[in-house]
């Protein structure tokens, strides 16, 4: 009896993956791995990193194809015209977001900027991340800001570490989270100065657990027999870390609505900070603008608007160390446009088309979301001929469009100067490494004048070496920000015409 059981269940198996593979075809519906198995669906292909991983897949299957991530069906792209079929020609389609544990939890039962589903509430915060928070004037107003931490990082780098070895990850990584938190709160909680120790130090140890779950995968997501099971530990984590961040930002926010009383001049409109703007909306729109809404768009911020950038820093300056031609390029069109009697300023940045394009070639070889953030079809569609069911989540690998040797020439080489040619067009969905269309990030602007400002200031000021003869190592690590394996180690020193400047900062 047993041997015929032990007989019958391959049998059943194969039954199960044919016909599985057979409605498939006759479903039209994308190509897909074969087999498909049961309970794991494709879990067992994938590989860290999964942006590689994914690219490899479709260099097999195609530009368009479906993968199971368990009980999930997922549309993986990775061409720019299938991009733009799922993200302009359906958009609408494609503007809502899975309902995975992150949002959930950090995502406020998915209703923050990131995770709520496409409807009037999500078009209400865009509405007041766009025009209140990120918009032209609001990032004039809060220019002195930045100014102000890349003045202090520049002396900090000219005072301390002169000719001595610089942890620059951590360098870029202090700046962009005091330059945030600054804006969003008017504090700094790393370097000199900072007023509260003691809040200073939770806030660092939030943010480092957050970054340390925050590039976790919850299997439970795909595998849901995991959270009926109650073995997700991850779930606990999050939402613990979750407690401790909201009652963080609600203590700013208490701290703010008090001030706001005792101070009722209007002469600081210039200098109000992010959660200074929103609480004066909800003196307006109270029943609209809780402290909730509030809460979760600045924690948005606080996510989107500090890895992703200090890591774009990180790789743009390794790309330079590596290629010093480059760096002496940026360097002299610096001086020619700035000269050595002042720092650089944002207002700068729209006369140095060439760190323009350093910094889109960074973007490029290495996009701070190199799979975007997912989206999820809200109805049937289709894409490359292909039918799509609703509810299928969709990836799309903006890596793989950003180094494909097809679209790209010589995709692994950084030039610069393939942006001064009509080779650097956004036309064809060739290059969007803040997303697009609906879902696209709104904190581009602010990004690329951060970047700009940090990067160029760096060039301005000090020459730049490897710490050894060896090229500085480019291998990707894993996460949701496309980190360095490696942080990145360097040597700087003043540049001799940049002394007298950097001596009375």
């Amino acid at each position: 009896m047993d041997t015929v059981v032990y007989l019958y269940i391959p049998l059943i198996l194969g039954i199960y993956i044919f016909t599985k593979h057979f409605l498939h075809k006759i479903k039209n519906l994308p190509p897909s791995p074969f087999p498909t198995l049961p309970i794991l669906g494709h879990l067992h292909l994938l590989k860290k990193p999964l942006h590689r991983t994914l690219s490899d897949l479709s260099a097999r299957y195609g530009p368009i194809f479906l993968l199971r991530f368990g009980s999930r069906p997922v549309l993986i792209v990775s061409s720019p015209s299938a991009a733009e079929e799922c993200l302009a020609k359906n958009d609408i389609v494609f503007a809502n977001r899975p309902r995975l544990l992150f949002g959930k939890i950090i995502g406020y039962n998915y209703s923050n900027l990131v995770w709520a589903p496409y409807g009037d509430h999500w078009r209400n915060l865009r509405r007041i991340s766009s025009i209140e928070i990120l918009s032209s004037h609001r990032l004039q107003m809060l220019a002195g800001v930045r100014a102000d931490e890349v003045r202090l990082m520049t002396r900090k780098l000219f005072r301390a570490y002169a000719d001595q070895t610089v942890d620059m990850k951590k360098v870029f990584f202090e700046l962009l989270l005091n330059v945030m938190m600054r804006m969003i709160a008017g504090k700094r909680y790393y370097g000199e100065t900072v007023e509260d120790v003691e809040e200073a130090t939770r806030f660092r140890e939030i943010v480092a657990e957050t970054f340390h779950l925050g590039g976790a995968t919850n299997m439970g997501d795909y595998l849901p027999v995991l959270s009926w099971l109650g073995v997700n530990g991850l779930e606990k984590k999050l939402m613990v870390l979750h407690k401790k961040r909201d009652g963080l930002i609600q203590e700013l926010i208490e701290q703010h609505r008090r001030g706001m009383k005792s101070d009722c001049s209007e002469s600081k409109e210039r200098k109000k900070t992010m959660i200074e703007v929103l609480l004066s909306l909800q003196q307006t729109e109270p029943e609209y603008y809780t402290d909730e809404i509030i809460r979760g768009m600045m924690l948005v911020l606080l996510s989107a608007g500090t890895d992703t950038s200090a890591g774009t820093l990180e790789w743009g300056l390794s790309l330079l160390l590596n290629n010093p031609e480059a760096l002496k390029k940026a360097q002299i069109e610096i001086d020619n446009q700035v000269g050595q009697n002042r720092l650089i300023d944002e207002s700068d940045l729209s006369k140095l088309p060439y760190l323009h394009c350093i910094i889109n070639e960074t973007l490029r070889m290495y996009p701070a979301g190199p799979m975007l953030v997912p989206h999820e079809s809200s109805e049937e569609c289709t894409i490359g001929g292909f039918r799509i069911p609703h509810g299928t989540m969709l990836m799309v690998n903006l890596w793989a469009i950003q180094n494909d040797p097809k679209i790209w020439v010589d995709p692994r080489k950084f030039k610069p100067e393939r942006f001064q040619d009509l080779e650097g067009s956004k036309d064809g969905f060739k290059l969007f490494p803040f997303g697009t269309g609906r879902r696209g990030c709104p904190g581009e602007g602010l990004a690329i004048r951060m970047v700009g400002l940090a990067l160029g200031s760096l060039v301005q000021c000090f020459e730049w070496e490897r710490v050894s003869q060896e090229m500085i190592d480019m291998t990707e690590g894993t996460g949701l920000t496309l980190p360095k394996a490696q942080p990145l180690l360097a040597k700087c020193r003043p540049r001799p015409i940049m002394l007298n400047l950097l001596s009375q900062i």
